[in-house]
């Protein structure tokens, strides 16, 4: 999510967390397999950003969501 944000500014502007949340769906395991973790950014104004992430398994199952507080 942070580098979702970083990916908006200027190339030396700087960011850093205020806050964050995770929310654990499932356990990965070494029998997860592969996961995918995306960053999407909700809106990136001049102060602060906002941006949600997922991480998913292969079969496309959610496996943590990390969402705006």
């Amino acid at each position: 999510m942070g580098l979702a944000i970083q990916s908006m500014l200027e190339r030396s502007v700087g960011s850093t967390t205020l806050e964050f949340k995770i929310s654990l769906v499932r356990a990965i395991t070494l029998e997860t397999g592969q996961i995918r973790a995306e960053g999407r950014v909700l809106n990136c104004g001049r102060r602060v950003g906002t941006a949600e992430g997922r991480v998913t398994d292969t079969k496309g199952r959610s496996r943590m969501a990390r969402r705006p507080a």
